[in-house]
């Protein structure tokens, strides 16, 4: 089924009983998010929620994407192989055709099909352009403050499209906005990302540059503006590829850019590159940590338009699993196939574990003949694309499913040794805290791929605070008082027989193992952090701060504020006819400190 908008969308949902409808008051202001955090951490990832009464004349639609069947679905697909099925099928007609003009001939209904995946532009206005505001106010719309320490309210599923001033070849990115008045939002686009480079150009050129956000319309165009599509290639080609329906597109009304018909909402505007700067954040981002406030170019909008019937969409994002966890993982399946043609065919199989949330941690299954192919494959991982800012990446053999965690676990602790490590340095995404360089940070790759079994290891009693412990691996709390976590490791720990020892403050106490991976992989960096010593890998997850010669700030956990938590219990049967959950929030709030988006050291 291909949908046009939100309201079909929906339908489907209804139909297949995907959705909640919400028909009594709720606040965009934190209220919503609590709700949707709560429903999201559900096995399965929860059901779509509706929130028909928020203040406005829109409607929120949030977790639409929160599971695998209503990403399927809304993308018309019945499996996840089915696009690397086409891709494949495509390549080999056009690798293995012969040189005769029949076999060339032949190819042509394979072209032919291909035209469909290519977006087309309409005369004249579209459906999102059946209400037109010249004099436009984002408070219209029901934005939601995610978090209590949020700088402000934020668009959280934004269609942001750019053009390259030179070329004229189109971005499509998902970059947060947040409000800073009724005609101007911040831009967050990251230095690595295609509509920064597109900004230093008209910066370059000395021109204000165009921009047009889309919101909702068809599910499959949003999804394509969060995939790790290759420079220069428009993400509308991959809606149309998924779909296999192309795009319609219709032109601003205030400037030149093309818009997908199919959107709820459109919002025009510009960035003028000689402006300077405004303070943007924090933000509850999705490693389950604050992303902190930082300097960012200031989106002016010029025009609003709509359809009658739009639908306001969003997201949060916080400590996983979440709604984006899905959608990372679409990602995961659908780009196997291109990933196993272009850059390693060794590769079986690929895994973002929602706890390494999407670069933290990527597993990887593959066919090995000779030694060292294990770091070849990773190697060539960390080429590519937004791969290079994955943080570890552990290759095991095709007999391992890696997507059973006891057996990634048992296989990690039986045959890891130090010497199948690899930390070197490179980029990586700028909102891991942990670096002690911004958008710089160690790397760590693990080849468990022909890797013999170890011996399990008696570790000794003397030490008191383990938190957790399994044969050769074992987490160990330490005070923060503690000003040198090395000296620690050679006194303290100097009897342990581990293979693998972790460091975590004493205060942290995870309830599951599954908390403690969140934790650990997003407080180190690889090139500071991890250390071989005595043929032992000891990762440093505790907090840093200037005595461990780490000078950027440390942020806080995402938890809800208790008023907002007391509200929704309050209101839950209200709300409901579903059984009380309660907050996500609650098991977290002891490892925060103090009242704000930044961990207060002191008081640890």
């Amino acid at each position: 089924m291909n949908l046009n908008c939100l309201s079909e969308y929906i339908e489907q949902l209804e139909n297949n009983n995907e959705i909640i409808r919400i028909s009594d008051f709720v606040d965009p202001v934190l209220e919503i998010s609590e709700i949707a955090d709560r429903i999201m951490k559900q096995k399965g990832g929860g059901k779509a929620l509706l929130f028909e009464n928020t203040g406005t004349n829109f409607p929120v639609l949030i977790n639409h994407y929160g599971s695998d069947t209503r990403i399927l679905n809304s993308l018309g697909l019945k499996s996840y192989n089915e696009p690397g099925e086409r891709i494949e099928s495509l390549l080999e007609n056009l690798m293995y055709a012969g040189q005769n003009f029949r076999s060339k001939l032949a190819l042509i209904p394979k072209l032919k099909t291909a035209s469909k995946w290519m977006p087309s532009k309409k005369n004249g206005k579209g459906k999102c352009q059946e209400i037109i505001i010249n004099d436009p106010d984002l408070d219209k719309f029901p934005v939601l403050k995610c978090w209590p320490h949020d700088g402000g309210k934020f668009f959280t599923l934004p269609i942001v499209i750019t053009e390259d001033p030179e070329t004229g070849i189109r971005n499509i990115g998902m970059y947060r906005m947040q409000i800073f008045d009724k005609k101007t939002t911040g831009m967050h686009w990251h230095l690595h990302k295609g509509g920064a480079m597109h900004f230093n150009k008209y910066k370059a050129l000395g021109k204000k540059m165009p921009v047009t956000v889309a919101l909702g319309g068809n599910p499959a165009i949003t999804y394509s503006a969060t995939a790790p599509l290759p420079e220069n290639i428009d993400e509308f080609i991959l809606a149309g590829f998924l779909t296999n329906k192309k795009v319609k597109l219709v032109k601003s009304i205030t400037n030149d850019i093309y818009v997908p018909e199919s959107s709820d909402i459109v919002i025009e505007g510009y960035i003028d590159p000689h402006e300077e700067f405004k303070t943007e954040g924090p933000f509850g981002d999705h490693t389950g940590f604050y992303s902190l406030d930082d300097k960012y170019p200031v989106f002016h909008v010029t025009c609003i338009t709509h359809r009658k019937d739009a639908i306001y969409p969003a997201t949060i994002v916080g400590v996983p699993p979440m709604e984006d966890f899905y959608l990372g993982k679409a990602t995961e399946k659908i780009f196997l196939k291109p990933i196993q043609i272009t850059i390693a065919p060794e590769i079986i199989d690929i895994r973002l574990p929602s706890y390494g949330v999407a670069h933290n941690l990527v597993l990887v299954k593959a066919k090995t003949t000779y030694p060292g192919q294990g770091f070849k494959i990773m190697n060539a991982l960390l080429g590519a694309g937004q791969m290079m800012f994955t943080k570890i990446i552990i290759c095991f053999n095709e007999e391992i499913d890696i997507h059973d965690d006891q057996m990634v676990f048992k296989t990690f602790n039986s045959k890891f040794t130090s010497k199948q490590t690899l930390i070197g340095q490179g980029p990586t995404d700028i909102l891991d805290h942990s670096a002690y360089t911004s958008s710089f940070s160690g790397k760590l790759l693990i080849d468990l791929t022909n890797a013999d079994s170890i011996e399990n290891k008696a570790t000794s009693n003397s030490i008191n605070n383990i938190k957790f412990q399994k044969d050769n691996f074992i987490i160990v709390g330490i005070s923060n008082e503690d000003k040198d976590p090395n000296k620690t490791i050679k006194d303290d720990l100097k009897n342990l027989d581990s293979s693998i020892i972790i460091l975590v403050n004493d205060f942290i106490d995870f309830e599951n193992p599954y908390l403690y991976a969140w934790y650990i992989l997003n407080n180190i960096d690889p090139k500071h952090d991890c250390k071989i010593y005595s043929d032992k890998l000891i990762l440093d997850a505790c907090i840093k701060d200037e005595k461990h010669g780490f000078s950027r700030r440390w942020p806080n956990i995402l938890t809800m504020n208790l008023d907002t938590i007391k509200k929704i219990d309050s209101k839950w049967e209200k709300l409901f006819n579903i059984p009380f959950i309660p907050s996500p929030s609650l098991q977290l709030m002891k490892y925060i400190s103090g009242d704000r988006e930044i961990f207060n050291t002191i008081t640890h």
